[in-house]
């Protein structure tokens, strides 16, 4: 299912313009007013929150539409802020000295559309990243992001819409160069590339495909997740998921989808106001 990537070139430009000016708290709370706009107009969204907060089995009225938007505002801010001042920017991290070996090592990263997802690459100016991803910002504003003086020069977007031969060799490079390939493991571009399992007791489809290479190549696979906690802080906290390649491919695959499931699960229902897939995300059998 196609989703609409929300923001306009104007407001961006206009908000990080107020940023270079009068510097980061003057947006986050600019937030608020801008928030309030978008709680009146995007009803198709307040829908779409509606049936994620029943699945997930938390309340959902007004004040809580309004912070799931505030945060999602929150969170764009950042995804721009992070890539021109990186260093003003703190995490706490679970076992990071664990987690820094495993990404200096390379392999294929497990994210999904949650928290500081956007930015957080941003921050680890050491490494090689390479984030795949359908770029569904509006031409203006990937203008203006691409257009942006980067402090990270080791990070770059592998676009799925550039085809599949064009995105295969170029996973293909990183990988073998030992970087780190991140993949977004909440929604599938592709058909072909969706797997059913199970999510809040309901069926939902994810990514397969992040699954099929690892299994492939037999690089490194982990999950993570990166929390917002407060103004320019966010929480990481990660998982390593292995596969048997003794065992046949579509059930180790299978097998590592639901661990990944599960254990983004655990983050949803702790900050259920940070994932950010604003569409009906469940397929409900007739």
């Amino acid at each position: 299912m196609s989703t609409k990537q929300r923001g306009s070139g104007w407001s961006i430009r206009l908000v990080f313009t107020f940023y270079k000016l009068f510097g980061y708290t003057f947006i986050y709370y600019l937030m608020y007013p801008v928030t309030f706009f978008y709680f009146l107009v995007a009803g198709n969204v307040k829908e779409a929150l509606r049936d994620y907060y029943k699945h997930i089995n938390k309340p959902f009225n007004n004040w809580v539409y309004y912070e799931h938007l505030r945060h999602f505002a929150i969170t764009m801010c950042d995804r721009f802020v992070s890539k021109v001042s990186p260093q003003d920017y703190t995490f706490d991290i679970k076992n990071e000295e664990e987690l820094m070996r495993h990404l200096h090592g390379g392999g294929i990263l497990l994210l999904s559309h949650f928290g500081g997802w956007s930015s957080a690459g941003n921050c680890f100016a050491d490494l090689k990243i390479n984030i795949v991803m359908q770029e569904a910002l509006i031409e203006t504003i990937k203008c203006i992001e691409e257009n942006l003086e980067t402090q990270n020069p080791h990070l770059s977007i592998i676009d799925l819409s550039k085809g599949g031969v064009y995105v295969t060799m170029k996973i293909a490079s990183a990988l073998l160069n030992n970087e780190i390939v991140a993949m977004m493991a909440d929604r599938a571009t592709d058909v072909k590339h969706k797997e059913v399992v199970t999510f809040f007791d309901k069926e939902a489809e994810f990514n397969k495909n992040p699954f099929s290479i690892a299994y492939k190549t037999e690089k490194p696979l982990m999950g993570i997740a990166f929390s917002y906690q407060s103004p320019q802080h966010y929480s990481i906290e990660f998982i390593e998921i292995t596969m048997d390649k003794n065992n046949p491919a579509d059930a180790e695959i299978h097998k590592a989808m639901q661990v990944y499931a599960d254990f983004f699960a655990t983050h949803v229902t702790l900050h259920p106001e940070q994932w950010f897939n604003l569409y009906p995300f469940w397929k409900e059998k007739a």
